[in-house]
């Protein structure tokens, strides 16, 4: 690939993103409580959300970030926030994802947020991924190692707990070489398991286990996907799943 093919591959994908977290928003109506997803595709969600509501398109929602750099991104644009406590249900929480798979489980935690990601989710009725077609996987693992959350106290025996159930073992750093230090205070140690035969199994061994806070393995969880490509945005429902959205993965 020449560098002008990669400038507009790179461009492409930009737009993807963009036009997939723009998409989201119509799941949003007045009166809402919402859950703001972190990334390079859920920003734009958060993005248009706050247009809507200085147009006021929409009103009376309130809004739950994912992370300590979106909860300051959604007070630039000047949209109205729960307290950090969580205090109520969320009605919807639209988010992205690093690798999607047919049965729409996910991981997530590239951006070293999925602690708070699961925790928001969870307390969803709703929970929206966002990705561009690059994301999607006929496997999990396939694609992208699974971020695990860990206290730094002894977290060189959860490595090697990892290792012991087949990953290959990268703790995240910065650019300095210093840890990556999540919103939480904690470390990520990235998990390069490789194509899964059983993520239900190795999200339980690793629930498991003292030390390790959360993993990136958000499975039974999306109830929705909304994903752009060279073909537009599609939507798809857990329960109504186009068979040839993963051709070819």
């Amino acid at each position: 690939m020449n560098t002008n093919q990669s400038d507009q591959h790179a461009n492409a994908a930009v737009r993807y993103k963009q036009e997939a977290g723009e998409y989201a928003v119509r799941f949003v109506e007045s009166g809402m409580a919402v859950g703001l997803g972190t990334g390079s595709t859920a920003i734009h969600t958060t993005h248009h959300l706050g247009l809507l509501l200085q147009r006021r398109q929409l009103h009376d929602v309130v809004a739950f970030a994912t992370s300590q750099a979106i909860k300051e991104e959604a007070m630039r644009l000047g949209i109205p926030l729960l307290p950090d406590d969580l205090p109520r249900s969320l009605d919807v929480t639209i988010d992205g994802a690093d690798e999607v798979d047919p049965q729409l489980n996910v991981i997530k935690g590239g951006g070293g947020a999925h602690l708070r990601e699961k925790i928001v989710a969870q307390a969803s009725r709703r929970f929206v991924i966002v990705a561009d077609d690059s994301k999607l996987s006929s496997r999990l693992g396939t694609l992208w190692a699974v971020p695990v959350e860990v206290l730094p106290y002894g977290w060189r025996a959860q490595a090697m707990f990892l290792e012991s159930l087949g990953a290959r073992v990268r703790r995240r750093l910065r650019d300095d070489g210093s840890p990556f230090v999540t919103d939480n205070g904690n470390w990520v140690l990235d998990c390069a398991f490789g194509p899964m035969p059983d993520p239900h199994l190795l999200a339980a061994k690793m629930a498991a286990r003292a030390g390790i806070l959360e993993h990136g393995l958000f499975l039974d969880m999306a109830t929705d996907l909304v994903v752009a490509g060279p073909g537009g945005v599609r939507h798809a429902s857990r329960q109504d799943l186009p068979a040839d959205l993963f051709a070819g993965r």
